[in-house]
């Protein structure tokens, strides 16, 4: 097969897999060991795959993951999958190019589920100026020094912050 681009082809294949929902992990991982194998074979239209190896770049660790999700994926037109039923001969692979568009994409900033590739900036010293209450830091002080007042007891836990202020005899007829 001529003029495949890697990038475009694996754009456009990971797009596809973006809207299926019947695949899982394991359809993903193969299907990329299988991309990196024909990209070995510089995009022959054909080739012959060896299922250990196979197995090994997908990091599959099951047969019968490996043959379940081969088969769905031949089924599913991601690609043509003739097994050969003789391990001394592997099972022929084609592939489809899925990366067919040659035009410019119209609005390149954004995707197509709102995302774009910008980055967020978020000020540096932000959990300073949020994460730091006055009150609350004075309260434990108070708390840490009435603990160690006791006789010749010092606790391991946080002592007790009343934050949410409720009291014992909280009336609930009262909105919050």
């Amino acid at each position: 097969m001529k003029n495949i681009n890697y990038i475009k082809h694996l754009n456009g294949v990971l797009e596809l897999f973006s809207k299926d929902n019947r695949l899982n992990p394991s359809h993903i991982s193969l299907y990329m060991a299988l991309f990196q194998i024909w990209n070995s074979y510089h995009f022959k239209s054909t080739f012959y795959i060896n299922r250990a190896e196979v197995m090994d770049l997908s990091k599959l660790g099951s047969k019968s993951t490996y043959h379940r999700s081969i088969k769905q994926l031949s089924y599913w037109n991601y690609i043509l999958y003739e097994p050969s039923h003789n391990p001394f001969r592997g099972s022929k692979i084609s592939m489809f190019n899925f990366g067919t568009s040659n035009e410019q994409a119209v609005d390149h900033y954004h995707t197509n589920i709102e995302t774009s590739y910008e980055q967020v900036v978020v000020p540096k010293d932000k959990h300073i100026k949020t994460g730091i209450n006055n009150t609350n830091i004075s309260k434990q002080k108070i708390n840490n020094k009435n603990s160690f007042k006791k006789k010749g007891k010092q606790k391991a836990t946080v002592p007790f912050q009343d934050n949410l202020k409720t009291s014992t005899n909280k009336s609930y007829d009262e909105p919050l």
